[in-house]
C-alpha cells in the first residue's frame, strides 16, 4: 500500500499542548499497554505497520515539522518537505511527483491520501487497502472515502452518492452546512468529507501540470513559492467526472479540539493531577512538574504545559483559536530531531532552557554572534566539541562557551542538561551552522 499522510496546521484549537512548531499531532496523550504516552501520529504510523509492515509510506509536511516527525517515528520515515505552505493540492502534487521521480513509482501505481491525525481503530487501515485497490481497478479516476455521519456536524464538508451503502458515483458535494441543513443531507444519505481519497499517480500529475506548470519534483520543489495556494477538492475533487465514493463507518474521529479529544482518552488525567469525587466529565492533561487538583467541576477540561494554562468549559473550547492568535509569546518547547528542549525561565539578558538529548544523537555544530552559552549537564553521558576540542561530559560537568565560539554536544545515553543564553539580543535567528568532521 502506498500512503501520504498529510502533516500540516498548528492546531491552535488544543492550545497549550499545541503552539506554532508542535501541532497537535505530535502532542502524547493516548496510553499504551507498557504505561508510556504516545501521539497521534505515532499510533497511526503503528497502526499502519500492523495492518501492513511493508507499506510505502510518506509524510507530507512543512519544514517545521520535519524535527519533531523524525524525533517520534525515527530518521528512516519518508518525508517529503514542503518550502513553504500553500494548502493541499500543491502539497499533495510535490508528495506525488516525489513518489515517481525520487521513490521511482510507476506512473499507474495507486496511493492512498489521508490525514495523519484521525483516531481509528484497524478496521481503518483495511478500509484504505480496499480503496487502493478500487483505484487500482479503475472504479474511477478518483476515489473517496466518505465516512458515515454519526451526527448533524457543521464541521464537515458532505458527499451525496448516487447509491447509498455501495460504492457509488458521486451525485455532489456540499459545503459545511448548519445543523438542520446537515440533518437533510443525512437523511439523503451523505457522507462526511474526511479528506481520504485515492488515485493512480499518472493522474494527478497530468491535472497538475495544467493547472501548476511544472515538469518533475524539482522542477516544482524550485518554485514552489509561487505556485497557487487551493485545496485538493476546489483544483480536482470538484471538477472530476469521474469519481466514486467508498462508504466507511467503522470508528473514525476528528480530535481537533479538546471537546473531541478527551472522548478519545483513556483516562481522566495525563501527568500530575487529581479530581474529587463530586467532579463530573473532567480531563486533565498535565506537562508541569507541579500538581493539579481539581473540586467540584463538571464537563471542563484542565490543560497545563509551559506555553500556558487552559481551564474551560468543554463546549467553549472549541472556541479557543481567536483568543490564542491575540496572545504574544515566544514558543516554550518544541520537539527536534536530536531531542527536545523546555524554556524555564526568560529575563531581559538571559534565557534559560532545558535540553533532552536522545541517545546516539547531537545538537548541530554551530556559534552564536551575539550571545554566550553555559552548558550544566545534569543527566547522563556524552561528549563536547568546542571549537574543535572534544571531552567526555557527565552529571556535573559544566562547559562555558563564548560568543562566535563553534560548538555541540552529543549524547550516548539519554542526555539532559541546563542551557543559560546571555546576552542583550538573545534571538532564535542568531545561528550559524558548520559541518563536523567525522
Amino acid at each position: 500500500m502506498n500512503l501520504i499522510l498529510l502533516s500540516g496546521g498548528s492546531g491552535k484549537r488544543l492550545w497549550p499542548l499545541s503552539n506554532d512548531i508542535r501541532s497537535k499531532q505530535f502532542i502524547r496523550i493516548f496510553k499504551k499497554e507498557d504505561g508510556s504516552y504516545e501521539s497521534m501520529v505515532q499510533r497511526v504510523y503503528r497502526q499502519i505497520r500492523e495492518a501492513e509492515p511493508e507499506a510505502n509510506v510518506t509524510v507530507a509536511t512543512s519544514k517545521t515539522q520535519v524535527s519533531a516527525l523524525h524525533n517520534q517515528l525515527g530518521e528512516d520515515v519518508g518525508i517529503s518537505v514542503e518550502p513553504c505552505r500553500r494548502d493541499t493540492f500543491p502539497a499533495i502534487v510535490l508528495a506525488t511527483a516525489y513518489l515517481r521521480d525520487v521513490k521511482g513509482l510507476s506512473e499507474e501505481e495507486a496511493v492512498v491520501v489521508c490525514p495523519v491525525d484521525p483516531y481509528v481503530e484497524a478496521d481503518y487501515f483495511r478500509a484504505l487497502q480496499t480503496l487502493q485497490t478500487l483505484a487500482e481497478q479503475d472504479t474511477a479516476k478518483l476515489v473517496l472515502m466518505g465516512i458515515t455521519p454519526t451526527y448533524p456536524s457543521e464541521k464537515y464538508g458532505y458527499i451525496l452518492p448516487q447509491e447509498k451503502g455501495v460504492v457509488s458515483p458521486v451525485d455532489t458535494f456540499k459545503e459545511k452546512p448548519d445543523q438542520k441543513t446537515a440533518e437533510e443531507y443525512i437523511r439523503q444519505g451523505a457522507l462526511w468529507n474526511g479528506g481520504v481519497f485515492a488515485y493512480k499517480i499518472g493522474y494527478v500529475l497530468e491535472r497538475a501540470r495544467k493547472l501548476l506548470g511544472f515538469t518533475d519534483y524539482q522542477d516544482l520543489y524550485d518554485r514552489y513559492e509561487s505556485v497557487e495556494k487551493i485545496s485538493f477538492d476546489y483544483a480536482v475533487a470538484e471538477h472530476e467526472k469521474s469519481i466514486a465514493v467508498m462508504p466507511f463507518d467503522g470508528t473514525w474521529k476528528d480530535l481537533g479540539t479538546w471537546n473531541t479529544l478527551t472522548e478519545a482518552m483513556t483516562e481522566e488525567c495525563v501527568g500530575e493531577a487529581q479530581l474529587d469525587e463530586t467532579c463530573e466529565n473532567v480531563h486533565v492533561v498535565n506537562e508541569l512538574d507541579v500538581p493539579v487538583l481539581c473540586m467540584g467541576l463538571k464537563d471542563v477540561v484542565v490543560s497545563a504545559s509551559a506555553e500556558g494554562i487552559l481551564v474551560s468549559d468543554k463546549d467553549r473550547s472549541s472556541y479557543i483559536k481567536p483568543y490564542v492568535d491575540r496572545m504574544e509569546q515566544p514558543v516554550m518547547f518544541a520537539e527536534k530531531s536530536w531531542g527536545s528542549f523546555r524554556v524555564l525561565d526568560v529575563e531581559e539578558e538571559s534565557l534559560t532552557i532545558k535540553v533532552t538529548l536522545n541517545p546516539g544523537h547531537r545538537m548541530n555544530y554551530h556559534s552564536h554572534a551575539r550571545r554566550d552559552e553555559v552548558w550544566t549537564v545534569i543527566a547522563g553521558r556524552g561528549r563536547t566539541i568546542v571549537d574543535g576540542m572534544e571531552q567526555a561530559v557527565k552529571a556535573g560537568d559544566v562547559i562555558t562557551m563564548q560568543a562566535g565560539c563553534r560548538h555541540t554536544v552529543i549524547a550516548e545515553t539519554e542526555l539532559k542538561l541546563i542551557e543559560v543564553q546571555l546576552g542583550r539580543e538573545i534571538s532564535v535567528h542568531d545561528k550559524q551552522k558548520y559541518e563536523l568532521a567525522e
